[in-house]
């Protein structure tokens, strides 16, 4: 993985991806104790930065294989990623959710054209449930990290926050990344390392699943003990991936955990004082930056709020909770 193919999926994405802003709030600023920048992945199309993998990997696939279908794995970030980008390609598209993803994201992933296919992530075998599909109906798999497209895709939101940031005079901070397999992580770090190399990315995971952080601690893939057991469904993996570990490992500074109180609170504050709407694994990075400042160093943060598919409840127990205030 090198900058020319995040570039490449640069000009492939022109005009089918969203140039996302990056904003800030001086009361979170007051909060976190320096310049807090927030990328906003949650108004990207279908709501995450996963749109950008999505669109990457079936641009850059052969037609005769996207036309036979494509095959996905998701809690419903890349399942909606992959299920638009599909549609705009008029390829099938058959994701497998977890039967316990929030109802928002299985109904916009059927919304947008895909055949919803949904599993029991603590019983079932989902790896063979897929390959019984593949194989049945010649389907090609687009893995949600592990997949070079994938993260160059992802990495093109790597390339606008270096933009992005040097416009705001920032040329030496953290870059906060909510983290799952590390497809996102690994791309921004690719494309930083590249375009603004005072720019470091940190993976952030909550609490008991900080996968990345420990494998990255040990030089080895590192599992999950549970699947299950964290509101931030959308960044719960088994482990890293094989492509994006030794990325991770070679890019970014030290990984970051935080509570599922304080990526509700983080919600809550967004909404506030950003008017950003958030699901919780999609506000972790944002969390890092303004509950745990001494892990930073210098007068700014920047953290990618990655999604905002949110179920009405999951917000409004955010809202109800914090308010959005930082008592």
């Amino acid at each position: 993985m090198n900058i020319t193919e995040i570039e490449a999926a640069a000009v492939r994405a022109h005009g089918h991806i969203r140039r996302t802003p990056l904003l800030c709030s001086p009361i979170l600023d007051a909060m976190a104790g320096r310049h807090v920048l927030v990328k906003a992945e949650c108004l990207q199309h279908t709501g995450s930065f996963k749109a950008r993998g999505g669109w990457s990997a079936l641009s850059a696939m052969p037609e005769d294989l996207r036309a036979k279908g494509v095959l996905a794995f998701s809690s419903g970030n890349h399942a909606q990623g992959v299920a638009r980008a599909a549609a705009a390609h008029d390829a099938p598209a058959v994701i497998l959710m977890p039967s316990d993803a929030p109802a928002i994201k299985v109904a916009n992933t059927r919304a947008l054209g895909a055949e919803v296919v949904l599993f029991d992530r603590a019983t079932d075998d989902r790896d063979a449930i897929g390959a019984a599909l593949a194989a049945e109906r010649g389907l090609t798999l687009v893995k949600p990290f592990d997949n070079p497209h994938v993260i160059a895709g992802q990495g093109t939101c790597g390339l606008e926050i270096a933009e992005q940031a040097a416009d705001f005079g920032v040329s030496q901070a953290d870059v906060l990344v909510c983290c799952g397999g590390g497809g996102l992580t690994s791309g921004i770090a690719l494309a930083l390392e590249a375009r603004a190399p005072g720019l470091r990315a940190r993976p952030v995971e909550p609490e008991g699943f900080d996968d990345a952080a420990r494998s990255m601690v040990s030089g080895q893939k590192e599992y999950n003990p549970a699947l299950t057991g964290s509101i931030c469904d959308a960044i719960i993996t088994p482990a890293p991936g094989d492509m994006t570990l030794p990325i991770m490992s070679k890019l970014c500074g030290p990984g970051l955990t935080v509570t599922d109180d304080q990526a509700l609170q983080a919600v809550a504050l967004a909404f506030t004082y950003l008017k950003l709407v958030l699901e919780p694994g999609g506000a972790v990075a944002l969390a890092a930056a303004l509950f745990h400042p001494e892990a930073f160093e210098g007068d700014a943060v920047i953290a990618v709020a990655t999604g905002g598919n949110v179920d009405a409840e999951m917000f409004k127990t955010a809202l109800t909770r914090f308010g959005g205030n930082d008592e």
